[in-house]
């Protein structure tokens, strides 16, 4: 599985992991709404290579207090109690609720979303070549898909290197048009990948980005010592019944929802 995924019968791609449905959907005015795509998508290009280079300095400047020092390699993490995920080990947070994403057709497990206060960040490790990182190619074809789609994305330094801010615009009940914004976090481990898209309040909450940002920081990648292709996802699987954990089962679901089984932490 790639980092993209495209939904049939559909003539644009999908970002895997934006849904409507669970992702705020904010009003944009009718003066705005008229606004050609392609000024948006220009303005972009011009602007992306200055952003760039902003944010590669700033991926040298020193990490924020708020931060750990990951996400972890298996090999280097500290001990901490956490959800064993397989590809991912997620910290036990009070409050946060585990959902975690399945193929309805497959059955494999292909993310984890960590809900806080109204606020989701999806996760998901992809393995990477020993050369050289994969989030300045990923960045590119992700910037790409969002203006296709008629949005607009740009990118900016962050708490761990260049990010990308996009809005996706989306046909409100009523018929206005509105988008769904996200911030995606990408970061090159050894031999790994880990994408991270955030939606919901923390994007305007400076207090709820930290937080989130600091879950990402102690976060654990478990990439395995087994062949695979660059942007194949590393395999992630249920967690197990365990002290703290309160699993809930749901009955059959709509492919294009969420996974069947939510796990809530606290």
């Amino acid at each position: 599985m790639g980092l993209f995924s495209r939904k049939k019968n559909q003539q644009v791609e999908e970002i895997e992991g934006l849904d409507a449905e669970d992702t705020d959907v904010a009003e944009i005015p009718e003066d705005e709404s008229t606004a050609d795509p392609a000024d948006a998508s220009s303005d972009d290009s011009s602007t992306a290579s200055t952003a760039d280079d902003a944010a590669e300095g700033a991926a040298d400047a020193p990490r924020g207090a708020h931060l750990e020092d990951g996400p972890y390699d298996a090999a280097d993490a500290p001990e901490e109690d956490r959800i064993d995920l397989g590809g991912l080990l997620v910290p036990t947070i009070d409050g946060m609720e585990l959902r975690m994403e399945v193929d309805q057709r497959s059955g494999a497990v292909t993310g984890a979303n960590l809900v806080i206060e109204g606020s989701s960040l999806q996760v998901q490790a992809f393995a990477a070549p020993k050369s050289r990182g994969l989030w300045e190619e990923v960045r590119s074809s992700l910037r790409d898909s969002v203006v296709k789609q008629g949005g607009t994305a740009e990118t900016r330094p962050g708490a761990f290197g260049t990010e990308l801010i996009t809005r996706l615009p989306i046909k409100r009940p009523d018929g206005r048009t509105g988008y769904r914004p996200a911030r995606f976090i990408g970061i090159d481990g050894p031999r790994w990948f880990l994408r991270g898209i955030l939606t919901g309040k923390a994007l305007g909450d400076a207090e709820q980005s930290r937080r989130f940002e600091t879950l990402v920081s102690r976060l654990v990648v478990v990439r395995g010592a087994e062949a695979m292709a660059p942007q194949e996802l590393i395999p992630l699987h249920l967690p197990g019944e365990r002290p703290g954990l309160a699993q809930i089962r749901s009955g059959p679901l709509d492919p294009l929802a969420r996974g069947p089984e939510i796990t809530e932490i606290g």
